[in-house]
Order: structure tokens, then sequence, then C-alpha cells
């Protein structure tokens, strides 16, 4: 057997918590087409005969503007340490730019064998493939440059296969049957964060936090009480909506995904309350589950 840590890592959106998914052929990492989704190191566990793969989802690196940003790019540098391979994944519909510049050179600190995956391949023609493989060619030295596309996992196969010898022959780091590290609470606030922020628009989605204040769960069904997290009054009236239409129909669309997580019956209630300017102080960032540990 084989097993090790692989870190993907990448600028937001690049297809991160969709390639994990795609690899487990499970969701363990929410997805949306809003920058800063992912907003903690996420393993996913990938168990084969001969392979166990230990992914970390990170969250996407990027120019910050609160603490809670600053937070979430340490935390994407610390999955770099101890690892055995980095993912270093690309929108490669997205032109070249100073974000990717950014991280090259932070990879430079690291001797880790590092694998860029060129992903959204399904949105280019063949030259413009080309064209991208022979620019990133010339400004890292990569052990691998693998085009694929996560969304339509195209090329997955040949990428563990090409991952395998890079990861160390010894004991699995996990059970077998384990997909991840993460236990049924967090899942259930990132999911009701995901439809929060597939239903919300402009400044909302990235001033939000869930947090679980109850979870009851009995043989036939469970019930959930959470609290959704803004920073203004306007928010919170966005986010309840017009005769709290807003807030309906993100509980009836988490209810739907919880009830299948949960394999029964899921009531659950949503409360929202405005805590001003929360992303900005380390008391809340620690409360909500965002503080990295010492």
């Amino acid at each position: 057997m084989r097993s090790g840590m692989i870190a993907i890592i990448g600028r937001p959106n690049a297809g991160k918590s969709t390639l994990l998914n795609a690899i487990l052929k499970e969701k363990v990492s929410i997805i949306s087409d809003k920058p800063q989704t992912t907003r903690n190191n996420i393993q996913g566990i990938y168990t084969t005969d001969t392979c166990q793969f230990v992914f970390i989802d990170t969250p996407g690196i990027h120019k910050p503007h609160h603490e809670l940003g600053r937070t979430l790019n340490k935390s994407a540098y610390l999955s770099l340490q101890d690892v055995d391979l980095i993912y270093l994944i690309v929108d490669a519909s997205k032109p070249y730019g100073s974000g990717d510049a950014f991280l090259l050179e932070r990879l430079k600190q690291y001797q880790t064998p590092c694998f860029l995956l060129l992903n959204k391949i399904d949105l280019l023609k063949k030259e413009e493939l080309l064209q991208h493989l022979a620019s990133w060619e010339k400004r890292f030295s990569f052990e691998q440059i693998i085009p694929l596309s996560a969304k339509k996992e195209e090329n997955i196969e040949e990428l563990l296969k090409t991952s395998e010898p890079y990861l160390s022959e010894g004991m699995l780091l996990y059970p077998k049957d384990m997909v991840s590290d993460h236990g049924k609470t967090f899942q259930t606030q990132e999911i009701i964060r995901e439809k929060v922020l597939l239903k919300t628009m402009e400044e909302v989605p990235h001033s939000i936090a869930v947090v679980v204040e109850r979870l009851h769960e009995e043989e036939k069904e469970v019930e959930i009480d959470a609290l959704v997290i803004v920073e203004r009054d306007s928010q919170k009236a966005i986010l309840i909506g017009k005769q709290a239409a807003m807030i309906k129909s993100i509980r009836l669309l988490a209810q739907k995904e919880l009830k299948a997580l949960y394999g029964k019956k899921c009531h659950l209630s949503l409360y929202v309350r405005v805590e001003k300017n929360w992303r900005n102080r380390q008391s809340k960032l620690h409360q909500f589950g965002y503080a990295l540990e010492e």
C-alpha cells in the first residue's frame, strides 16, 4: 500500500472543491460560483486497493480585505507543510495573471513536488490549450502538467495514476471506509451556507457564517436549529426577504439535502442574527470555527 497527503491549492473559483468531489464521487466540499466558498481546510479521503489519497481542499488564495480573508490565506499556506504532493489548480479558461504569479512565488519556498492542473479544458479549443501548456511550462518547474475538467470528470483517473508513485509506502492513514475528516455538524453548516450562496447576491454571501445551535437526531428524524450570521441589518433584511420568502426558500433547499445526508426526515429551523464586523473580530472567527489552531 501507498498513502499520503496531497494539498489542493489555487485561486478562488479554480475548481478545487469540484475536483475533490469528482475524485471522491461524493460531495464533501460545497461549491458555488462565489469566491471564497471554501473557508476551511477539508480533508477528503480516497482509498483504492493499492493506495490511500488524503486530499486537503483549501480556501482560494486571494488579496484579503478582512481578518477572515487573511486567516483563510494562512489556512491554505499551512496545508502546504508536511504533504507529499501539491496540486496547483488553475482555471485554464482565464489568462495568466498577477494572482498566478504570486502563487508561483509562494510555491518556490517549498521542496514538495508540485503538479499543475489545467482545469476547465472543456471550455477551450485545442489550440488554446496548447498555448496555455507552453505558457505555464516556462514559468515553474512542475513535476507534471495535467489538463483536466473537474466538472466533466475528464482525466481524473490519469491524475490519480500519475500521483500514486509520489506517495509513501506504508500503512493507511485513515480507515478504509472514511471519506472526510469532518463530521455531520460541519457538513450541516456548510450545506446551509451553500444554499445561502446560491440564493443571494452582491455583498451578502461573503458576510455570512452559519452555526448549528441544536442538533437532535432520533431513529426516524433529525431536528436542527441553525443560526445564520450577517454583518448588517440591511443584509438581514435581504436574507429574510419579503414575507420571509428568501429564508424559507433557503430552508427548503437545505432541508432537502440534509434529508439525504442523514437518511431520514429533517426539520430545519433557521434564524438570522447581526454581528457587526464579525469578519474582523478574532473572537467571532474563533466562535464561528474559522480561527487557526495554535
